[in-house]
């Protein structure tokens, strides 16, 4: 740049292109302003404080995220039929699924698994997934057709329960196992109260206005064939309850009695009972068992063989037996519904032993601002190190920090004017604005020198010099920003909410570093010199 600028400029120089008309008067209002402010400091605690409670009140009325919401262009249904349905069952309810979807018309193609996820995972032969591909804007918003296609199914094709989801939330949710945005786990000992309590979650869940999809996590994985062992009949035949349950294993299940090696790998031989003898419920009743004395008995003598419909699957998280509640929202931002979750489930009488944790997209989100706040916190305590081992004045570096922080809170009231949601992508926007907006102040201190003492005719003679590089820098980040800022081109939502927070930042820096940061400095430089003058004796 020296270079260019010795070649390029001729004529006039920087420092006299400075007094031109139009921005000569703009530093002579500049120096009015600001020699106004240095000599009533009230008037810059007052906007500092109005700062201060507009981004806390924002940061409160804030909607809150994961990942930034775009329109990906297609979307996954997840459907599962009753228990037990059978493919052709199955396939039946789906071609009426088939039907809806050609009807709608944003879609351009669908493709369909059953008994097989996106993935390639094998699952029940009463569940699967569409992948549906729409067609390119204009058409309606993808959130609509999800919504639309969602009530339409519910409506026509009873039997049948679905969830949608987009392709990133589809993703992040089966790499985190729990798909859904909102996840209410329930731990107890008695697994009875936990299944018995997980409908009336389920209903008050659903009552909240933008929860939709509530499932109550009972997932019923069959029937089940109970054995109830008569005591006394097998104590008289030499039996006890452990020994029929072992001898049934083995003749239903098999059990291992040998190995065989086929090439390099190890074939385990399983010994059971005949197929034609445990072929139907009924058959189970005339198996054969051995008494201790050899005589055989059928099981009918000693148990009564029966069937418990509508076995429900058993969960374990930490080795605790747990039921998760789970729901999908619809145009609400998960930190509002979270807190109406929680604010439901404080109103709920749970029972002794039963405890409530909150999983989900939700728990991930937690997860990701916890560690994003670390990295906003040693960012700042970086800023700090690097600016004592610069200007080595603290009151150089408490009005940098000080102007850096007002600077964030401004981060959150831009995020709230706009109706942008904090999540992961304007959490990085808030990182990255402490060290733009430092750039920016250490321009301005440039124009001065640490060891002397700041005088108000030196700081407005500063932020006169560095009035145009200022604002230079600070339009030049801001327009880069703004085609992500209004979403323009193909993937720039992702990074809508990073360009808004820095843009929101950069916006408060400028008032921030040309008129409050001067006040901060000559105070504290001044309280500073003041307390190590000697004392008179």
């Amino acid at each position: 740049v020296p270079l260019l600028a010795d070649r390029l400029l001729r004529g006039r120089s920087a420092a006299h292109a400075r007094h031109d008309s139009l921005f000569g008067r703009v530093l002579a209002r500049y120096a009015q302003l600001a020699g106004h402010l240095l000599r009533r400091p009230l008037w810059i605690a007052i906007a500092v404080l109005v700062v201060l409670a507009g981004g806390a009140l924002s940061y409160r009325a804030l909607p809150s995220g994961f990942m930034p919401h775009m329109d990906e262009g297609g979307f996954i249904l997840d459907y599962r039929a009753r228990p037990g349905a059978s493919l052709a069952e199955t396939d039946r309810l789906l071609r009426q699924v088939e039907t809806l979807i050609r009807a709608t018309p944003e879609v351009a193609s669908y493709s369909r698994r059953t008994g097989v996820q996106l993935g390639g995972g094998l699952t029940e032969a009463n569940e699967g997934d569409y992948f549906i591909r729409l067609k390119p804007p204009p058409r309606r918003g993808i959130d609509a057709v999800m919504a639309g296609l969602r009530r339409q199914i519910e409506r026509q094709v009873p039997g049948l329960d679905i969830e949608t989801a987009q392709m990133m939330e589809d993703l992040i949710g089966d790499l985190t196992a729990v798909p859904q945005p909102i996840e209410v786990k329930l731990f107890g000992p008695d697994l009875a109260t936990l299944q018995a309590l997980a409908p009336q979650v389920a209903a008050r869940l659903g009552r909240i206005p933008g929860i939709v999809e509530v499932r109550d996590g009972l997932n019923i994985a069959g029937d089940a064939i109970e054995f109830h062992v008569d005591r006394d009949r097998a104590a008289i035949e030499g039996l006890d309850a452990d020994a029929v349950a072992a001898q049934l294993s083995s003749l239903i299940g098999g059990s291992v009695v040998g190995r065989v090696q086929q090439g390099e790998k190890l074939i385990d031989i399983r010994l059971r009972g005949a197929a034609g003898l445990r072929r139907h419920v009924e058959d189970l009743s005339r198996l054969q068992l051995r008494a201790p004395d050899g005589h055989l008995l059928p099981v009918s003598r000693v148990a009564k063989v029966s069937i418990a419909a509508g076995q429900a699957q058993i969960t374990r998280e930490n080795l605790e037996q747990m039921v998760a509640v789970t729901a999908r929202l619809e145009n609400l931002d998960l930190g509002t519904a979270m807190r109406e979750v929680r604010s439901a489930m404080a109103a709920m009488d749970l029972p002794a032993g039963v405890r409530v944790d909150y999983g989900g997209l939700y728990a991930q989100q937690q997860s990701s601002f916890h560690d994003l706040t670390i990295v906003f916190a040693a960012a700042l305590l970086l800023v700090v190190a690097l600016l004592l081992y610069l200007y080595e004045r603290w009151a150089i570096v408490a009005a940098i920090l000080a102007t850096v922080l007002l600077a964030a809170a401004g981060v959150f009231i831009g995020l709230w004017l706009t109706g942008t949601e904090l999540d992961i992508s304007a959490m990085m926007g808030l990182t990255m604005i402490v060290g733009m907006v430092t750039e920016i102040t250490v321009f301005y201190f440039a124009e001065l020198d640490p060891a002397q003492t700041p005088t108000p005719a030196l700081l407005i003679e500063a932020g006169q010099l560095r009035l145009r590089p200022i604002l230079m820098t600070t339009l030049i980040a801001i327009l880069a920003l703004m085609p992500l800022a209004l979403g323009l081109g193909t993937g720039a939502a992702m990074q809508t909410p990073l360009a808004i927070a820095i843009i929101s930042g950069l916006i408060a820096a400028v008032p921030l570093v040309l008129l409050a940061m001067p006040s901060f400095y000559l105070l504290l430089a001044t309280g500073l010199r003041d307390n190590r003058k000697p004392h008179d004796s």
